[in-house]
């Protein structure tokens, strides 16, 4: 018997979203639980600040708003499930690439702008770069990816950039 708090029909739905068995499912809610200390059913910057090893990761505050299916930074059951299905070795790689091109993507517009690069770059490395540092790297990326020159990388150039790397790959969690 099942110790979750949903429906059938909702787990059937995970199930079928995700390719999670029941009992995957049964330990992700678990760790889900541990994570909302509050008990409000969704997980947020305080919740996850509550974990040692990620209080000082600069990236979580973007994860959450790329897991939270309506942006706002708090992650249900639900979103929590899908994104940790998407960094699972059984999800395709495009699906990996498209959650890190959304981590870029700050104003989710669809496309990764100047600015968007730049204040990712900006979160990630903090003091240790200067603006004209970041600036330069930002340049240099946009030189390199954004092949039609139009000021933007959509997620076909960012696709393309990717090809060349292991970077879909190493977004893989063990389940």
């Amino acid at each position: 018997m099942s110790e979750l708090p949903f429906s059938k029909s909702e787990i059937e739905k995970l199930q079928e979203s995700t390719a999670f068995s029941e009992p995957q499912i049964e330990r992700l809610y678990k760790r889900f639980a541990a994570f909302d200390k509050n008990k409000t059913g969704k997980i947020d910057r305080e919740c996850v600040n509550a974990v040692p090893a990620l209080v000082s990761n600069p990236l979580v505050s973007r994860v959450l708003a790329v897991m939270s299916s309506d942006g706002s930074r708090e992650v249900d059951f639900f979103d929590f499930v899908k994104a940790v299905s998407i960094l699972s070795t059984h999800s395709p790689r495009e699906e990996k690439l498209r959650f890190t091109f959304k981590m870029y993507d700050i104003d989710g517009d669809g496309k990764i702008s100047n600015k968007d690069l730049y204040e990712t770059l900006r979160i990630m490395v903090g003091a240790n770069l200067t603006g004209v540092q970041l600036q330069q790297i930002v340049d240099k990326t946009f030189i390199e990816a954004d092949a039609d020159r139009d000021g933007y990388i959509t997620f076909e150039e960012f696709e393309v950039m990717a090809a060349s790397s292991d970077f879909g790959d190493r977004l893989n969690l063990p389940i």
